[in-house]
């Protein structure tokens, strides 16, 4: 039986084979992980399709191989016994020719432990040089937990021969280069995909930006008076639930352009996407049905993505079905303005910069201390105008100024 990539992940055209979860010869049961692969949006485990022996790999990890490639050789259960592994200094005797074939590589006849540990903690593993066949796993059956990974960092830095030995075997080694030598960077994976997406989105849809400056005080002055009532809420998901409000009243920046049934479809769910910049690039997992959520649950839940995407946790489920997105970008400062790309099919996005106190004429002519923020707007502009995004961010600083009105929508 041939085992292939298949499509895990919206839009998924390829992955990048990161390491085998089992070797040639063993038994695996229905839904037992076989490979750990690299999406452009995750890291994901490949199961079992069938109980049988695993006979021969068809791709080396750091390949990315397109949907449709086979990965293994599965033999059924039922034609033959599971093989038991050789040892170096004792082997069974046997012919050649009843054994696998690929096991006849070296590389193979080495005996591996089975390994339980998430594709986040073999990721961990790998990022720092370390084998993760020589951790000893705390968890459940032996399971390897992120903090035993670290553990064993910690205590092979402790120890100064240990520490030599590791710097030996795991680090990698880096040659000395010339000042005309130039560092390459892979581009594949999230990365690639990343590229493909934007420039789809690029020339397919006419963007156009809308820059809006918003008075942030009065919200910052309500979130002190949560926190000292021991309710702190984010910044982030006043703007959501602002944002939600905003799209019940102008609905357009909640659509999809169907050019070929030349239609505009109008979408009832608010399923909010949240770029979040992580190591191995931008992605944006999705709170979904906005509209129906309270404050805290947004926060909650938009605290629970955050770190499952920095931790490279998330399903395909939390990264599918966005209908519009935010970037908040203020929190890494420097940021007054940005021209940010739509994520294809949806219609806007909305970016929220830097926050700065700054000198403001009131209404009485009076100059005081605000806190100031900028806001980007894009859109397609085939599918709403200038002016009605204006009168949206217009409608959304109305929130904002007054966070209080916000309370009504939850009623």
């Amino acid at each position: 039986m041939e085992v292939k990539l298949h499509d895990i992940g919206e839009g998924m055209a390829e992955a990048g084979i990161n390491c085998f979860l089992v070797k040639p010869g063993d038994f695996v049961k229905a839904d037992d992980p076989l490979i750990e692969v690299q999406t452009d949006k995750m890291v994901a485990e490949i199961p079992s399709p069938a109980s049988g022996i695993v006979k021969e790999f068809r791709v080396a990890p750091g390949e990315t191989v397109p949907v449709g490639t086979t990965l293994l050789i599965l033999e059924s259960a039922g034609k033959t016994t599971p093989i038991e592994p050789t040892r170096e200094d004792k082997r069974e005797s046997k012919s050649p020719s009843d054994e696998p074939a690929s096991l006849i590589s070296g590389i193979y006849r080495q005996v591996h432990k089975r390994i339980l540990a998430s594709p986040y903690t073999r990721k961990l593993a790998r990022d720092n040089s370390v084998n993760i066949e020589d951790i000893a796993g705390s968890g459940p059956a032996g399971r390897i937990l992120d903090e035993d990974v670290f553990r064993y960092i910690e205590q092979s830095k402790s120890d100064s021969s240990q520490g030599i030995q590791a710097e030996t075997q795991h680090q990698a080694k880096i040659e000395p280069r010339s000042p005309e030598q130039n560092i390459t960077i892979p581009f594949r994976g999230r990365r690639k995909q990343i590229a493909k997406n934007l420039l789809y989105s690029i020339q397919t849809i006419p963007h156009c930006t809308h820059f809006e400056e918003i008075d942030v005080t009065s919200l910052i002055e309500f979130r002190n008076e949560l926190k000292a009532a021991g309710k702190p809420i984010s910044a982030t998901a006043f703007f959501i639930k602002a944002l939600s409000v905003c799209l019940k009243e102008y609905p357009i920046f909640n659509a999809v352009l169907d050019e070929q049934k030349e239609e505009i479809r109008l979408l009832e769910g608010h399923h909010v996407g949240i770029a979040v910049d992580t190591e191995d690039g931008l992605i944006v997992p999705v709170i979904r049905n906005i509209q129906h959520k309270s404050l805290p649950t947004i926060n909650r839940e938009m605290k629970e993505l955050t770190e499952k995407a920095l931790n490279n946790k998330l399903t395909v489920a939390d990264i599918q079905g966005g209908t519009f997105t935010i970037s908040n970008v203020g929190p890494l400062g420097g940021s007054i303005g940005a021209t940010p790309i739509i994520q294809h099919p949806q219609v806007a996005l909305v970016s929220f910069h830097k926050t700065k106190k700054m000198p403001v004429v009131n209404d009485k002519d009076e100059i005081v201390i605000r806190s100031m923020m900028n806001l980007s707007m894009s859109f397609d502009h085939r599918v709403a105008d200038g002016a009605t995004a204006v009168k949206f961010t217009n409608r959304f600083s109305d929130y904002i100024q007054n966070p209080k009105m916000l309370l009504l929508e939850l009623i």
